[in-house]
């Protein structure tokens, strides 16, 4: 067990025995990545920040009865999910399509990349461009998978489906991907490589 998942474990079951600052503390930790996740979900700033608003009042007022977790993140990514999904059908706005907006954040190691600068900048905006277009269960596989960082299994259990359709739906759009961007290739086979293996 990593670290940080660790100190999120202990400030969960510091939560479930009343402590108040765990529970400040896990809101502050986990609102921006819970935002951002919420956002593509359905991209309502209102219903996202109110699925929030929710999740973590939920989790307060139910602390006595909650039970251990493994991932605090896991937990509260599938809760906003589903949150998210019945606050959606409360306001009957089902027909409503759910989009997703794109948000491309790469690493860049300031001194190797400086004099590829541009380049990469265009790189990345074609890639966004392309993350952007696949359909929608497509990219909400590649952004929990890629940007969130969550397992196959995870992912499955956050979704509702199975871990062979996590596969199947990477490997789809990573094939896609790799279809529409030729230029991109090495970097996707290797991606869709390490998906499969």
């Amino acid at each position: 067990m990593s670290i940080d998942r660790q100190s999120d474990v202990l400030l969960w079951n510091a939560l479930i025995q009343d402590d108040q600052h765990a529970f400040a503390e896990l809101y502050q930790r986990y609102h921006r990545i819970l935002y951002s996740y919420g956002y593509k979900v359905i991209p309502n700033a209102a219903s996202v920040e109110d699925a929030i608003q929710d999740l973590f009042v939920d989790i307060w007022r139910m602390r006595h009865s909650l039970s251990l977790v493994d991932s605090v993140k896991f937990y509260l990514f599938r809760s906003l999910r589903r949150k998210i999904f019945h606050l959606n059908e409360r306001e009957k706005r089902t027909d409503s399509a759910i989009a997703f907006s794109t948000e491309t954040e790469f690493a860049q190691s300031s001194e190797q990349l400086m004099a590829d600068r541009e380049q990469e900048a265009q790189l990345t905006q074609r890639l966004a461009q392309l993350v952007a277009q696949l359909p929608q269960r497509q990219l909400e596989v590649v952004t929990l998978r890629f940007y969130q960082n969550f397992k196959t299994d995870e992912i499955a259990a956050i979704m509702g489906i199975t871990e062979k359709s996590v596969r199947n739906t990477l490997h789809k759009a990573l094939t896609h991907l790799r279809e529409q961007a030729a230029y991109l290739a090495p970097l996707l086979g290797f991606l869709l490589f390490w998906v499969l293996t």
